[in-house]
């Protein structure tokens, strides 16, 4: 399987399900596991530090068990744009930074390692670089993930042509349903969703690993488990 950078077409598109999902299918099969997010904003003051619930999320899943401040080496309170969240920190993360941060775990070479990202394709990281650019310095293949919404169709385009121009194959996309009773849910226009989904496959020429439901009321290890029954493993299954 390898390692793979999750990126989405918007914040919120459901980047930590899919990724805590992909993780535990690879669960399921014996692998072991590891997901990263070396930068995340809106975390919580806790006795132990700043936590932030995606990355804790990235770590339930993660086989054999890692330390926090591994999973999520760059943690900032704000639940704002990242760069932004640094700044009023007073940090300014770079990233040579984030990449000598990845050094050590990335090396382990896990079965299924996942980095995500925060927000989308081209979300700053500081005044003059982005998070795709730690997907390019580490040559990673992408995993895009699609919020299922009205206007995804553009956004999921657009963010796998600029994938594809930063030198980076797109490994395959997941959709997520966002919300329920609109064109991407097949239990309202059957027709439609499919017509949706044939498009994304044909503009997007790469695998698609699944499509999730609305998954909504468990705890996020419970919904990565649900999420886990709607996806495939890139490369195998």
């Amino acid at each position: 399987m390898g390692t793979y950078f999750v990126t989405g077409t918007d914040t919120d598109a459901g980047k930590t399900l899919v990724a805590s999902g992909l993780l535990a299918l690879a669960r399921r099969h014996g692998h072991t596991t590891l997901g990263l997010k070396p930068v995340a904003s809106g975390c919580d003051a806790t006795p132990h530090g700043l936590r932030n619930i995606d990355a804790l999320t990235l770590g339930e899943q993660s086989t054999p068990e890692v330390q926090y401040d591994v999973l999520n080496p760059y943690a900032y309170a704000p639940a704002i744009a990242p760069h932004l969240a640094a700044r009023r920190a007073g940090d300014v993360p770079t990233l040579d930074d984030l990449v000598a941060a990845t050094a050590d775990p990335l090396a382990w070479q896990r079965d299924l390692t996942l980095v995500e990202g925060a927000g989308g394709w081209r979300v700053p990281l500081n005044a003059h670089e982005d998070l795709a650019g730690l997907a390019r310095r580490l040559e990673l293949p992408v995993i895009l993930v699609v919020g299922l919404k009205l206007g995804c169709l553009n956004h999921a385009i657009l963010s796998a042509e600029a994938i594809r121009a930063d030198g980076l194959p797109l490994a395959g996309w997941v959709g997520n349903l966002i919300e329920p009773g609109l064109s991407f849910d097949e239990t309202g226009d059957p027709a439609l969703y499919r017509d949706n989904l044939e498009t994304l496959t044909h503009r997007l020429s790469a695998p698609n690993l699944g499509i999730l439901p609305h998954l909504a009321g468990e705890t996020p290890a419970e919904r990565a488990e649900a999420a886990a029954n709607h996806l495939r493993l890139p490369a195998i299954d």
